[in-house]
């Protein structure tokens, strides 16, 4: 009979196994593919931004699904007391812009050693490529986990970290959702964030803008009034088939919010290329380039003012043609020119598939999880953490924070779980 049985072996159920083997050594950890931690190896493009250091306000803020929900974990184990945990297994790590913590080596590998290390050190059993098929809570109150190869096994405390639906092909397949039915707990809808949002634009499809990068400009995601209902100021790209790059990333639940809100599939989209400037500073920056060299083609006039691509397509889409010179343009083409600038609007129908996502939206409903402790609020001894949870973030170091922090929690609570049994 094990202590605690751990099911998934990424970042949050690594961890919730490095917690519970403090101070258990009946430890269990499954993982049905062949290798631990695959999301972690892959995270941060391979130099795995393991966490954030900003503050909790604003780490919260970054994880607009359900992130409140992190500050009592936080009250446990913070995003600080990650950066100890990885410090004291020496794996020293630097501060990058917006508070983005990574290893020095910028190696995501060394991140995944120092956790499967001290899984080691603990005499944690481990089981790769051991797939679980089925899990009952037994009438002695113990779990018993049906293995594929029709092995069982039992324990007294259960830990389901198993991952979200994205990024299928490191395993999270989104087995841990079936478990948690079938053990009494709700699903709430599941939807892709963190991912590129398609449009059917004309623009997008005959290509005119693929591969155009932007920098610095802010995106948002119109409601139905043309207000923004949200806007990240980050770089962007336009793609074959719409829009990538972080402030599309972040813009992508958005859209499918909006879309779920309104019950339609098109939504409004708005590119700003200059939120650094007002609208009449940009009209004084243009009409200055336009006065200094009044016999140029506009477009030439303009050079350098913003990407080449960007300019030509938005001179178009202002209706000056491509040989009007500075000195015979229309103060309405003029200000037409800045309203496109300051508020290019365009129409999304989407986003890519949950495969594609970075990061899960949706999961297992946390109104049904204690969350300083993480366990289920309807089966004693069943703890669940990471990304299988209704919680998620904009990428930034924000969801292994979230994942690491709960799998903590929920491996230190596991470890000496015991049913009152008077």
């Amino acid at each position: 009979m094990y202590q605690t049985i751990i099911i998934g072996g990424g970042p949050s159920g690594l961890m919730a196994a490095a917690a519970a083997s403090i101070t258990n050594h009946k430890i269990l950890l499954i993982e049905k593919k062949k290798g631990l931690g695959r999301k972690l190896k892959i995270s941060g493009g391979g130099r795995c931004n393991v966490t954030n250091r900003l503050p909790y306000d604003e780490i919260i803020k970054n994880i607009p699904g359900n992130g409140k929900f992190l500050y009592s974990p936080f009250s446990v184990f913070d995003n600080e007391s990650i950066i100890q945990f990885f410090e004291t297994r020496g794996v020293h790590l630097k501060e990058e812009d917006h508070g983005r913590m990574f290893p020095v080596s910028s190696k995501a590998q060394d991140v995944v050693d120092a956790l499967i290390n001290t899984l080691q050190q603990h005499h944690v059993e481990v089981r790769e490529e051991s797939t679980v098929s089925s899990i009952e809570y037994t009438e002695q109150h113990t779990f018993k986990v049906m293995l594929n190869d029709q092995q069982q096994v039992e324990s007294r405390s259960l830990i389901i970290a198993t991952g979200g639906t994205s990024v299928p092909q490191t395993g999270s397949t989104g087995d841990g959702y079936k478990f948690a039915k079938q053990l009494g707990h709700s699903i709430t809808e599941l939807f892709p964030t963190e991912v590129p949002i398609t449009s059917a634009e004309p623009f997008i499809k005959n290509k005119r803008l693929k591969g155009l990068s932007l920098k610095n400009v802010a995106l948002s995601v119109l409601k139905k009034n043309g207000k923004p209902r949200i806007t990240h100021q980050m770089d962007m790209l336009f793609t074959h088939f719409g829009v990538s790059g972080p402030a599309a990333l972040r813009c992508s639940q958005f859209v499918y919010k909006e879309q779920k809100q309104r019950k339609k599939q098109d939504i409004q989209m708005q590119l700003d290329a200059f939120p650094e400037l007002t609208k009449d500073k940009l009209e004084q920056e243009i009409r200055r380039l336009l006065e200094a060299t009044p016999d140029k083609f506009v477009k030439n006039s303009l050079h350098g003012l913003i990407e080449e691509r960007y300019l030509l397509f938005l001179i178009e889409q202002a209706q000056i043609s491509d040989d009007t010179t500075a000195h015979h343009i229309s103060n309405a083409q003029i200000k037409q020119l800045v309203n496109l600038l300051k508020g290019f609007t365009f129409t999304v129908n989407g986003t890519l598939s949950i495969e594609k996502a970075f990061v899960t939206g949706g999961g297992v409903s946390l109104k049904e999880i204690q969350p300083k402790t993480m366990m289920s609020k309807f089966v004693p001894g069943l703890f669940l953490c990471g990304e299988v949870l209704d919680i998620h973030g904009y990428t930034g170091g924000y969801n292994i924070t979230s994942a690491l922090v709960t799998g903590h929690v929920a491996g230190s609570n596991a470890s000496h779980f015991e049913i009152d049994t008077e």
